[in-house]
């Protein structure tokens, strides 16, 4: 029997890409048991896939819904729709202790009220002063 050439697949596909893609997706469920559509021969997997596409026994938007159901995420939100934040270990300890934002003002007040009281330090890379 004649080989299977990308010349007899091309035109029932777009592009080699799109083609090495369906391919590969028939030649998988091949192999995980489907039923071939055209005699084996004693091909390999990705050879069987090729001569099915070329003799048209396959369904290419098929496998084009199969590998794209297949390289699908999805995630499933809550039926309220609300994302759920979960504390970290030891996240309930640290706001109980004496409350997150008394505790938060007065170091911002301090890291601002000494930032504007003294001068910058004007060093060079060297470490010697700067001069203007």
């Amino acid at each position: 029997m004649a080989r299977v050439t990308v010349e007899d697949c091309i035109d029932k596909v777009v592009n080699r890409f799109e083609l090495v893609l369906v391919a590969s997706q028939r030649a998988r469920k091949i192999g995980s048991g489907a039923a071939l559509t055209i005699e084996r021969d004693n091909d390999k997997n990705p050879v069987v896939a090729l001569r099915e596409i070329a003799d048209e026994t396959v369904e290419v938007a098929e496998l084009k819904e199969d590998l794209i159901r297949n390289n699908q995420r999805v995630i499933a939100l809550d039926d309220d729709g609300e994302d759920v934040i979960d504390m970290m270990d030891g996240e309930e300890e640290w706001g109980s202790i004496g409350g997150e934002e008394k505790a938060a003002a007065p170091v911002e007040d301090e890291i601002k009220g000494s930032a504007e009281d003294e001068e910058p330090n004007l060093t060079d890379l060297a470490g010697g002063p700067v001069s203007e």
